[in-house]
């Protein structure tokens, strides 16, 4: 056993002992410890990104401390489980800094586990490609990513390149950014778990945060990877604003027969870190996980599930 070991139970430890009551109350007194500018800071972030729940404390608005709490408290055997298929420390200590975050607001572990090396995504340990790489790309946004991998990995390293993103403005700047590459292809279209129409939520922040869900102003067409897109997948990211799971349902033939590497976002609640692992496992024993974290050292975001097959 090594400190991050060593760490990572005593905190389970605590929470094993303690009731949701003691947990919660343990959690609201140590944010209302931390500077006052920075609890604002917090506020305001849940009211821009309304994943987590609300949090209000002078409306006595504490629904995203609750919600943290019924994740650490009910779902502590799946933070352990998923500790215990890390494949590297970095990968751990992650883990460690984001339950501790939850826990105690641990702002300076958090900042430590904060990757530099590489760039979103693509950690070069990790994950590897080749000239035969077919990459889906899912929240594609304006590009972004795929030039990371074009830069990363050079732009001969692919068979071909499946964008699919659904914010209008986004999709037009998309296109531009892609438009000198062969073997793209680009589909303004929702992925979940089966074919139909869902509804465009707008975010009142940013049209990266833009979601998709059952109501909304705006219909958009949804469809599913296994039904799209026929050829073998070898590489899938995913950053899709809460609908992750609903995609990897929808990918269940890729993902089965053919193990592609995912790169997944799993922060847009409270449940996804561990969830996710737990999906892909049911679906190919084989995948081996690491953490790496893209975000700042306030609040977990950024985080990102690597699932290889070693």
């Amino acid at each position: 056993m090594n400190t991050i070991d060593y760490h990572f139970q005593e905190l389970v430890e605590k929470i094993q002992k303690k009731s949701k009551e003691e947990i919660f109350t343990h959690i609201r007194n140590r944010f209302l410890e931390i500077p006052i500018e920075i609890q604002a800071s917090l506020e305001d972030y849940f009211e821009k990104f309304p994943y987590w729940g609300k949090l209000k404390t002078k409306e006595g608005i504490f629904e995203e401390l609750h919600l943290r709490v019924t994740s650490i408290k009910d779902h502590i055997d799946d933070f352990v489980f998923l500790y215990e298929h890390l494949e590297d420390y970095r990968s751990k200590k992650v883990l460690y800094a984001i339950l501790n975050n939850w826990y105690d607001f641990d702002f300076k572990t958090l900042g430590e586990c904060q990757e530099r090396n590489y760039s979103h995504y693509f950690d070069l340990d990790v994950i590897q490609a080749t000239e035969k790489e077919v990459f889906v790309d899912l929240g594609a946004y304006i590009g972004d990513t795929v030039l990371d991998y074009l830069n990363q990995y050079g732009a001969n390293q692919y068979q071909k390149i499946y964008c699919y993103e659904i914010t209008e403005d986004s999709f037009e700047t998309l296109k531009n950014n892609l438009s000198s590459y062969p073997n793209i292809t680009l589909r303004k279209k929702a992925v979940s778990d089966q074919e139909g129409i869902l509804y465009f939520q707008k975010s009142v922040v940013d049209h990266s945060a833009n979601m998709v869900g059952s109501t909304g102003e705006e219909e958009i067409e949804s469809i599913t990877l296994d039904q799209d897109i026929a050829e073998e997948v070898t590489m899938i990211k995913m950053d899709i604003e809460g609908s992750e799971e609903k995609a990897i349902l929808g990918a269940k033939r890729h993902i089965t027969e053919e193990h592609p590497k995912m790169l997944i976002s799993v922060y847009h609640n409270h449940e996804d870190i561990w969830k996710i692992p737990k999906m892909l496992k049911e679906m190919w024993d084989g995948y081996h996980f690491r953490l790496r974290y893209y975000g700042n050292h306030i609040f977990p975001t950024e985080i990102v599930l690597l699932a290889t097959e070693n």
